[in-house]
């Protein structure tokens, strides 16, 4: 059995999943379990929760551990989860990485620190080892979450190569949110024991050829459906049937991606669900305004979501 293998991680269609807001603009535990359940029914076979879409660098640590303690108490299935704990301050990355061990999480998905700029590797390592060391937990599987465009931190392959040297078993997988199809086929080129899940699923069919494990998306929240049959008709061997819904897919993508993408997310999610609570969003975000959002719903063809 190889590493990839015994990781026993998350696989195929995981959403970046929205986090849905009350009147004041608090983590609605409700309304984001039940998100979760309609996600899984859809097809997702993960959730990756707390990451960007779903707005975690606008949540407190104690927000994070009440949502996370809401979807256990949703009865959402825990070995379905994916969170992210990354965080600037290393205590608050360990503290939230414990909180998803104990509770049983598949795993934690970890932002490299991104305040401080022109850091070197040794100083990248230093901070994922302390991570893995103080956790101290045979159960850590700590996926690296690659996005520079956000963070503006690059998580280099001989960085990982590191990573995954010193800590066999710990560190075994990485978002890739770069974009950069090269790099994703050279991640799973190189080392083929490494769990690689795409940033889009623009990507995923090319990611599955490769030996990548599938896409955590945030486009997902809408397009999870058409992303599982894609997954299955690959798994399935058709390739025919897998490039048509893949260029489907790709295109519905597109249509969402031409505007703000959690604005426009959470607009879609108001009117698939009829709940006007899902616009909700935490500054520094806005909501779409009323020209924007009719745009929207004239573009993306809502009878292909979810």
């Amino acid at each position: 059995m190889d590493r990839k293998e015994s990781a026993a991680g998350p696989r195929g269609i995981l959403a970046a999943v929205l986090t849905p807001m009350d009147e004041d603009l608090k983590p609605d535990h409700k309304a984001f379990a039940a998100h979760c359940h309609r996600l899984l029914a859809a097809g997702c076979h993960g959730l990756s929760v707390f990451g960007t879409t779903g707005e975690a660098n606008s949540l407190s640590v104690d927000e994070r551990l009440a949502a996370l303690e809401g979807l256990l108490d949703g009865e959402v299935p825990v070995k379905t989860l994916l969170p992210g704990t990354g965080s600037c301050a290393l205590t608050d990355t360990v503290r939230l990485s414990r909180a998803a061990l104990e509770a049983g999480a598949a795993g934690v998905l970890v932002l490299p620190p991104f305040y401080y700029k022109g850091i070197d590797d040794d100083g990248l390592f230093r901070f994922f080892a302390e991570v893995v060391e103080r956790l101290g937990d045979d159960r850590l599987r700590l996926y690296l979450y690659h996005i520079p465009q956000m963070t503006g931190v690059d998580l280099g392959l001989s960085l990982i190569s590191r990573l995954i040297d010193a800590y066999p078993g710990a560190v075994v997988g990485t978002k890739d949110s770069s974009g950069d199809k090269g790099r994703i086929m050279t991640l799973c080129r190189e080392f083929p024991d490494f769990s690689v899940l795409a940033g889009t699923e623009t990507l995923l069919l090319e990611t599955l050829r490769g030996g990548g494990e599938g896409c955590i998306s945030a486009t997902v929240n809408v397009t999870s459906r058409l992303a599982r049959h894609v997954h299955d008709a690959h798994t399935s061997g058709k390739d025919e049937e897998a490039e048509a819904l893949q260029e489907r897919l790709t295109e519905l993508r597109a249509s969402i991606e031409a505007y703000p993408v959690i604005p426009a997310l959470k607009q879609l999610m108001a009117r698939l669900t009829g709940n006007e609570k899902w616009c909700n969003i935490r500054p520094p975000l806005s909501e779409l305004d009323e020209e924007t959002a009719k745009n929207l719903f004239s573009t993306v063809p809502l009878a292909e979501l979810l």
